[in-house]
């Protein structure tokens, strides 16, 4: 399966797919928890049993992973579903070697078993390496606890409630030029309790939600169709984020579309993607050429994802991981040389774990490191990775970055993507502003399909909605459009970003990396941003 199925959800039918596997449950049941004392005396026999196989070094992440998914078309509800998965995962290292085994037996002798055959598996992995595995410092934390900040428990909102606001946004889509709509809303809790040697036990109860839908358009006629997809973020928030309020609405460039930051009205989208999905079908093909790019931040977080984001995982950088998203054009020789203009001097990308909020904000990454913020891209240069405990010493770090994730406590956490972002422009510029001093140019609302090759250099990037811009005014909708550059030119090329009154996050609810694939959740936030002399090409195709 293509890395590009876990991004693109124009059809959304795959969505469901990449939920965490486990057993189905009653709503009642996902508001119950397990005792924290109860937590840290399983970690501790896992603990035991680990140094006294032989270990050196032992983490415990015991999990309860829980998902609502409720999925509608038209008006009718298709489906719900509630599922649970508990377990406990344990990780070694043994005479310098990593070693992995999990297991969902809950009793103290099914844990240390697991304990145990980690060890095992560490030995018998002694013979693969040819250097000890070396942690990073991290300083035990004794006992604490943190969850994600919320008002309103997504888990004891009535399932009623939560169809009827799909229902009510399907309607409205229909009333307004949609033909057909489908509407989803994935809930999440994963409730994380890590221990280690290193003296931490840690218990983390983290809430993530999306609410994507789909609006189509057909003429019957011609038999033509078009679609639009939501504008709305997955967030690391409770369900407050779906009362909206007047005074959280952001007016995009020229009122083409409303969008929000604390809240999300999801109706009022899908009102407007009626309307789009039906403009869409008369929309002006767009004519092929040279065009000054003013990008939104929902269309922009995917670019800075695909071109920024992966290319700086530093496993891919050594060409340790390729699955999904090849390796890196971003080599360590280009960052020792600390002159790679990755970008224009406006340019300056960061990493973070801690955007409130946010889809990768927690307090404690899967190897009981505290979130943290750095610099990947500083004044356009490239100046650092994304790196865990047994990798920040090969970039001369003294400790972690903090992005070590597990999708599950059956799978080992490795290096996962925390959230990067493209910093607000420091002068004062909002979006209708920007379009003022744009000649010809094209404005882009919302992800679309995308392309990139192994190394994230070269690349195609099309969108949700395409208006033209003539002479500082935007006009009418265009349709067929994608942009093509390479990560170089194209971060060269930017030549403004609005400020920090416009920055707001996008993100991927299912990120796909590893073999065997693991999924992972990430923001990206950045101001609209405009890019000169882009090289546009139209996507029309003609049968016959």
């Amino acid at each position: 399966m293509e890395r590009r199925t876990f991004l693109n959800y124009s059809s959304m039918a795959l969505g469901s797919l990449f939920l965490p596997v486990g057993r189905a449950i009653a709503a009642e049941e996902l508001l119950t928890t397990m005792p924290v004392a109860a937590k840290k005396a399983l970690a501790d026999v896992a603990l035991n049993a680990a140094t006294k196989a032989g270990a050196s070094y032992c983490d415990v992440r015991i999990g309860r992973y829980l998902n609502q998914f409720i999925t509608t078309r038209d008006l009718n509800v298709e489906s719900v579903s509630n599922t649970e998965s508990v377990g406990v995962g344990v990780r070694v290292i043994c005479n310098g070697a990593y070693g992995f085994a999990a297991t969902s037996d809950m009793s103290n002798d099914g844990i240390a078993n697991a304990a145990r055959q980690a060890v095992a598996i560490a030995k018998a992995n002694v013979r693969l390496q040819t250097e000890p595995v070396q942690l990073a410092p991290v300083k035990g934390v004794g006992e604490v606890s943190w969850r994600t900040p919320y008002t309103k428990d997504w888990r004891a909102v009535a399932i009623k409630d939560k169809a009827d606001m799909l229902l009510a946004a399907n309607k409205a889509g229909l009333d307004n030029g949609a033909s057909f709509m489908q509407s989803r809303l994935f809930q999440v809790n994963q409730q994380k309790y890590f221990a280690s040697t290193d003296g931490s036990y840690i218990d983390q109860d983290i809430h993530r939600l999306w609410a994507p839908f789909s609006a189509t358009a057909v003429d019957k006629a011609s038999g033509k169709f078009r679609s639009r997809a939501g504008l709305g973020n997955p967030v690391g928030k409770g369900y407050e984020y779906f009362d909206a309020k007047p005074e959280h609405k952001i007016k995009a460039a020229g009122g083409v579309a409303t969008l929000y930051t604390e809240t999300y009205d999801i109706v009022e989208d899908a009102r407007a993607a009626g309307r789009d999905a039906k403009r869409k079908l008369t929309a002006k093909s767009v004519q092929p050429g040279k065009y000054d790019l003013m990008l939104s931040p929902e269309h922009l977080w995917l670019t800075i994802h695909e071109n920024v984001g992966h290319p700086t995982e530093l496993d891919r950088v050594l060409g340790y991981e390729a699955n999904y998203a090849g390796t890196s054009f971003a080599t360590l020789d280009k960052w020792k040389s600390k002159n790679f203009k990755y970008g224009a001097p406006i340019v300056n990308l960061f990493a973070d774990k801690t955007t409130p909020g946010s889809l990768g904000a927690v307090a404690y990454d899967d190897e009981g490191v505290p979130g943290k913020k750095w610099d990947i891209i500083k004044d356009g240069i490239l100046v650092n990775y994304q790196a865990t405990r047994d990798q920040a010493h090969i970039i001369g770090e003294k400790e972690s970055h903090g992005c070590s994730y597990a999708d599950s406590w059956s799978t080992v956490q490795f290096q996962r993507m925390p959230n990067v972002s493209l910093a607000a422009g420091k002068a004062k510029l909002t979006p209708d502003e920007m379009v003022k001093g744009i000649k010809k140019g094209i404005y882009i609302v919302g992800d679309g399909s995308f392309s990139i090759d192994q190394q994230r250099y070269n690349f195609q990037f099309g969108g949700q909605l395409f208006y033209e811009i003539k002479d500082g005014k935007i006009g009418e909708m265009l349709e067929d459009v994608a942009y093509q550059a390479n990560t170089q030119e194209f971060w060269n090329a930017c030549a403004g970003i609005c400020d920090e009154r416009d920055w707001r996050m996008g993100g991927s609810f299912f990120d796909g990396k590893g073999q065997p694939p693991q999924i992972s959740i990430v923001s990206h936030g950045s101001s609209t941003a405009r890019f000169n002399g882009i090289n546009v090409i139209n996507t029309a195709r003609k049968i016959g």
